[in-house]
């Protein structure tokens, strides 16, 4: 099957998401309050634990029927996972990709089941992760690997290196020579000149080269936060995509920087994260400040310093509040199984019936529901 590559995410089932965002969600202050300044998320930030229950049915299923559920893959100072558990009428087994370890509950169900349905129950940690740099100690990571180094810098299918993409990050860093000054020109360039689209379908296929030949910049988490990764790269900066959703509103003032209900279907985000010398993986979201500048007040900012996201572009920088779950790191994936095209990343349930890879948005053929609540 040849897709087109902005449309690879026919290949990604998941939830009807609305292609607008409400009025009622875009009508905040004009001006900064109180609730609109940097966070002070510190290295020590509690934890808070999470249930996530996600219910997925087929409703067409045929001769075989397979299901893909991404779980909870990160084991880090930030996240951590306590518990799985499953119910299904269909051969259930946990499984991992080889290349990034991302993992996932694989379902494949009888020819003759007529309502295949999985409902998977996690329970994971999470916490607000602090920049480096916001402490008066400067904290001194282990250096990477040399075989670290070159896995986060090399190109993939949809993350490039090369021609248009290296030659714009270069444009972007300049003179710029310390790990944090180019990365956050890097970051800069991408809020300035990438922007929040709503109309593009669930968070974007992340094709970054299409992007930049084409000039158009405008899309979602997974394109402007793998164009922020892509750059990050080409400028020889270790740097990786993280695959989750969000699970509770922000407490930072934001709307737009959390889940609104508990329902939790179309609440998938994206994040990224850069290797520092010296500071070692550092926090980063580009993609939520251009959220906030397009949707968060009345009128679409078109400038990331104005009073009323500069809070939010200097917290996103190296900083990530605990209101959000990863699933994993993973890119270009083939899952296991599958005889449908290989996926740009895992961040969605996936489903197929007969091979043939269902579309994320026929809510005829498949539908899901992810609930999150304190645990």
């Amino acid at each position: 099957m040849t897709l087109d590559r902005r449309r690879c995410l026919r290949g990604v089932a998941a939830g009807t998401v609305s292609l607008l965002t409400p009025l009622w969600l875009r009508a905040q202050p004009t001006t900064p309050t109180a609730a609109h300044r940097p966070p002070m998320w510190a290295a020590d930030a509690p934890w808070r634990a999470w249930t996530l229950t996600t219910t997925v049915e087929v409703r067409d299923p045929g001769r075989e029927t397979q299901v893909w559920l991404p779980l909870p893959s990160l084991s880090t100072p930030w996240q951590q996972t306590v518990t799985h558990t499953f119910q299904t009428q269909g051969e259930a087994r946990l499984r991992a990709d080889g290349r990034y370890g991302a993992q996932m509950l694989h379902v494949r169900f009888a020819r003759d089941e007529r309502r295949p349905t999985v409902t998977l129950t996690t329970t994971v940690r999470t916490r607000d992760r602090a920049s480096p740099w916001a402490s008066p100690v400067a904290r001194t990571a282990p250096a990477l690997t040399a075989a670290e180094r070159r896995f986060w810098l090399a190109p993939t299918e949809w993350l490039p290196t090369d021609g248009i993409v290296r030659k714009t990050a270069l444009e972007a860093v300049g003179s710029a020579r310390s790990d944090r000054a180019r990365a956050e020109r890097i970051y800069d360039w991408v809020v300035r000149n990438a922007w929040r689209e709503p109309t593009t379908r669930g968070c974007g296929p992340g094709d970054i080269r299409t992007m930049l030949e084409t000039g158009n910049l405008g899309g979602k988490c997974a394109d402007i936060n793998a164009l922020f990764v892509g750059l990050c790269r080409s400028a020889g900066l270790p740097a990786r995509d993280v695959y989750g959703v969000r699970v509770a509103p922000s407490a930072f003032g934001y709307r737009q920087l959390g889940a609104p209900s508990e329902q939790l279907s179309g609440a998938q985000h994206c994040r990224a994260e850069v290797w520092l010398e010296g500071a070692g993986w550092c926090a980063m979201d580009p993609a939520d400040v251009t959220k906030v500048m397009r949707h968060e007040f009345l009128d679409w900012i078109r400038d990331p310093r104005d009073p009323r996201v500069e809070p939010v572009r200097q917290a996103l920088f190296g900083g990530w509040e605990g209101n959000w779950v990863g699933w994993n790191m993973a890119h270009d994936l083939d899952l296991p199984g599958a005889r449908g095209p290989r996926l740009p990343f895992l961040m969605y349930p996936v489903a197929e019936v007969d091979g043939e890879r269902l579309d994320s948005y026929s809510p005829n053929d498949f539908r899901y529901r992810i609930v999150a609540a304190r645990a």
